[in-house]
């Protein structure tokens, strides 16, 4: 196909994951993005898949209408090009086409089911190419999902080097172990052992800096400020433990099903941390801005 795309084009990205379907619309002067519109919905595809691992069909049918709605705000925006992507929970459930066709049919965009490899490359390209101050060296990013966590560290230009897609994430650990409102110790210590089993065998290379992207990061933000170390994750997690869902989300400006998951989100990243001997910052740009940066730049079909 094209080598690039030409012109004054607006761009949009539909990303269904396990927990959300989020709409971003941007443009990009002299290719760096600027984003019109960002949308999201809890659609919660991840908590409602089946012991066969199959969407229940109610479940579709509420992601396409969503996903659908998202399509006619892009192009209402003016948005000319437009991708919609599908991560961890889609990609491994049992009947995965049934959704894909059923967007397909609710928004005219074909579906793409992003694999854990192209998901970590994706967040890594929308993470480096929209830091405020570009790095240095060696960079880690990592995007907490609702049903996976991807670790990718590479250089500043965006190559990724190394990778990692881990089955786990906030609304995964939140649905297994978080009953309670707010969750009790007990419930707290199961999650953060789940968390733990899973890093447990995993080395990285070394980075000189680590950054955060996905729903658990942005809303932190609001909760702990844009640097996350170990004491500071910590007391996020004290917090979350001492305060009602609702309570909190009032509070902080927060959808309440971003904060129940959040203490789970916050373990999750804590152990990345950890892992890297490192403070995680907060990225501006992720997944969806990493799919619009490979449209613009021509090497992802566009729809």
């Amino acid at each position: 196909m094209s080598s690039r795309v030409e012109g004054a084009v607006r761009f949009a990205c539909i990303d269904i994951g396990s927990n959300t379907t989020r709409l971003l619309v941007a443009d990009a002067p002299q290719g760096s993005l600027r984003e019109l519109i960002s949308l999201r919905e809890f659609t919660c595809i991840g908590g409602s898949i089946d012991e066969a691992g199959n969407i229940p069909a109610e479940k579709v049918e509420e992601t396409a209408a969503v996903a659908g709605a998202q399509a006619r705000a892009a192009r209402e925006a003016g948005a000319t090009v437009i991708e919609a992507v599908a991560t961890a929970a889609i990609r491994d459930a049992s009947n995965r086409d049934e959704l894909v066709r059923a967007v397909g049919a609710r928004t005219g965009v074909a579906l793409r089911v992003l694999s854990g490899r192209e998901e970590a490359r994706l967040s890594f390209l929308g993470a480096t190419r929209t830091l405020t101050e570009p790095a240095a060296d060696t960079i880690a990013v990592v995007d907490v999902g609702g049903g996976s966590t991807e670790l990718a560290i590479g250089s500043p230009s965006g190559v990724v080097e190394w990778w990692e897609s881990l089955a786990i994430g906030s609304a995964l650990v939140a649905n297994r172990h978080l009953r309670s409102d707010p969750p009790a110790a007990t419930e707290i210590q199961a999650a953060r052992a789940q968390v733990a089993a899973t890093f447990a065998r995993l080395v990285a290379p070394p980075a000189t800096v680590a950054v955060a992207v996905g729903g658990t990061a942005t809303s932190l933000h609001t909760l702990l400020g844009a640097e996350l170390d170990h004491d500071t994750l910590e007391q996020g997690v004290a917090i979350l433990s001492a305060t009602p869902v609702t309570e909190l989300a009032a509070r902080l400006g927060l959808e309440p099903e971003r904060v129940r998951l959040l203490p789970a989100g916050i373990l999750v990243l804590q152990a990345v941390s950890n892992l890297l001997g490192l403070p995680v910052r907060i990225a501006r740009g992720g997944l969806r801005e990493g799919v619009i940066l490979e449209l613009l730049e021509g090497r992802a079909p566009a729809v």
